[in-house]
């Protein structure tokens, strides 16, 4: 069983920066493709970023591509969402997923592809 906790969530200006980063504990981190999704308030979990467990592929959705970056490290069983000139659209509740998988490049990009889930941060940004 896998435990993920998220950190690094907060109050943010628009335009400004925050690093989100998610723990991993239960498991062989680096068997792992790990993804990122946040929820709005009244709106569905939606997809942000994904890295495969090599950390040698990622993948982002329009809304977030260059702005966002996602980026591992499996030494500290951590993954890490890199947010730049947030915008008040961000505003949501954040997630860090993990899904199991044999494959080095493996990317998982919906929600149900995911076995397991962060309790969240709240990442709000004021305009």
């Amino acid at each position: 069983q896998v435990q993920l906790v998220e950190s690094g969530g907060g109050l943010v200006q628009a335009g400004g920066s925050l690093r989100l980063s998610c723990v991993a504990s239960g498991g062989t981190f680096s068997m792992y493709a790990m993804g990122w999704f946040r929820q709005a308030p009244g709106k569905g979990r939606e997809f942000v970023a994904a890295n495969s467990k090599s950390d040698g592929s990622t993948y982002y959705p329009d809304s977030v591509k260059d702005r966002f970056t996602i980026s591992r490290d499996n030494a500290k069983n951590t993954v890490y969402l890199q947010m730049n000139s947030l915008e008040p659209e961000d505003t949501a509740v954040y997630y860090c997923a993990a899904t199991f998988t044999w494959r080095r490049d493996y990317i998982a990009t919906r929600v149900y592809e995911y076995t397991y889930w962060g309790q969240g941060t709240q990442v709000t940004v004021s305009s």
